[in-house]
């Protein structure tokens, strides 16, 4: 029994860091304020030329496509008053390859997630002992330090962590578009994903701090209680 409290309060610190991270993605990629804060940052709508009101048309449409069972996106918006389809082939396809990484996000929420359920809820009903408590400073410091390492490579070489995300992630070269004429481009340039990073970055941090505060209260807690 001992070997096997062991082995699952490991698993329990390693799926952590996934869990806050699937979690910090999946609130970016579905976070309407992060879209429009970057379109203005960015001087989207002169890029493009779509208004604001098309351009919140196209990040609704996409996070609509990314949690939906639709095989393709097809967004048609208004520019200079008549119907433009903002994405072409090329596009739809490197889309497509995107929101299979957004299942696989969504995928691996869902396994952490109820793993750290069921080990949360034996270890307090069941086992009633410490592990949860180390678990959670245990899994909350790692997933610091592998966002501070993130952080930091970011900081200091981001174009390098950028094309090398994109060549791990995808098995073919459609994420690699024309920026003067290729309309991903225009509306979510290099910047618009530092800014992604830094969102699901942080996002990430600020839950492993909750959690692992919350397993050094318990753990003090019951210690005071044992003195």
């Amino acid at each position: 029994m001992r070997i096997i409290r062991i082995i699952t309060q490991w698993l329990f610190i390693l799926s952590l860091p996934v869990l806050l991270l699937t979690v910090s993605v999946s609130l970016a990629v579905n976070c309407g304020w992060l879209y429009t804060y970057d379109f203005n940052k960015y001087d989207v709508g002169r890029t493009t030329g779509l208004d604001t009101t098309e351009l919140e048309k196209v990040a609704g449409g996409l996070r609509g496509y990314f949690n939906s069972g639709e095989e393709s996106v097809n967004i048609t918006v208004l520019k200079s008053d008549e119907p433009f389809e903002v994405f072409n082939e090329r596009e739809v396809q490197h889309l497509r390859d995107v929101k299979g990484l957004f299942r696989l996000v969504y995928v691996l929420l869902l396994g952490t997630g109820l793993y750290a359920l069921v080990y949360a809820g034996v270890s307090l009903f069941w086992w009633r002992d410490r592990r949860l408590h180390w678990g959670l400073m245990g899994g909350g410091g790692l997933t610091l330090v592998l966002m501070l390492a993130i952080g930091l490579a970011a900081a200091i070489d981001f174009d390098w962590l950028f094309l090398n995300f994109h060549l791990i992630s995808f098995a073919n070269d459609l994420w690699m578009l024309d920026p003067a004429t290729d309309y991903l481009i225009m509306l979510f340039p290099q910047g618009f994903w530092f800014d992604a990073a830094v969102f699901c970055a942080a996002g990430t941090a600020f839950f492993a701090l909750l959690l692992g505060s919350v397993g050094w209260w318990r753990w003090k807690k019951e210690r005071n209680q044992d003195d």
